[in-house]
């Protein structure tokens, strides 16, 4: 998965989704197993909300500091397979001829690595997917805490050129660390209606 800000569409994003099958199947006649991998590539495109801070993470899987992006997660049931087809390969069913880069986690599942030259057949496969794709953001929560003092001392010294005084005049931007409860419905969409 990949996702990306709309540039004209403030707190949306799109998420590029590739989904990978492994298909087995039978002939008919002949009984012969036929196993082969399908892709599926998905975009959709989500209300995010925004997000002003940067985050910095001591995870060093995590991704580098930056803007604060939702994370992009999928839920998908198994795909119902829908259709088969064995064809010869002078007979083109689609145009879809285009080159793809697997990546080795995907080949790893397989016995023997994914023909992706062209072949004398070829199985052409219809899969039915429901998916629920959704954005995270992680936000915080206001917890009522008990046994817990606030302190009532002053900043010791605070002169109209102490740092501590002038800070405490600063409104404290609650809006930068929260995302909006919802997205309002984008100016392009309303024009249309």
């Amino acid at each position: 998965m990949k996702v990306e800000a709309i540039t004209f569409n403030r707190g949306y994003y799109t998420i590029d989704i590739t989904y990978f099958y492994k298909v087995t199947g039978e002939t008919f006649p002949g009984g012969h197993t036929v196993v082969g991998l399908c892709i599926f590539d998905k975009r959709v495109m989500l209300c995010g909300g925004t997000g002003g801070v940067k985050t910095f993470s001591s995870d060093s899987c995590a991704c580098p500091a930056g803007q604060s992006m939702p994370i992009a997660e999928v839920e998908a049931v198994d795909p119902i397979a829908l259709h088969m087809k064995i064809t010869d390969s002078d007979c083109c069913v689609c145009d879809e001829a285009e080159a793809r880069v697997i990546p080795e986690s995907i080949t790893r599942c397989f016995e023997e690595a994914p023909i992706t030259t062209e072949t004398r057949r070829r199985l052409y496969v219809t899969l039915g997917q429901f998916s629920i794709v959704r954005l995270q953001r992680s936000t915080q929560l206001l917890i009522p805490a008990y046994d817990y003092c606030v302190p009532e001392k002053e900043c010791q010294g605070s002169t109209e050129d102490d740092p501590c005084t002038m800070f405490a005049r600063i409104r404290f931007p609650v809006e930068e660390f929260f995302p909006p409860n919802s997205c309002g419905e984008p100016e392009d969409y309303k024009s249309l209606v």
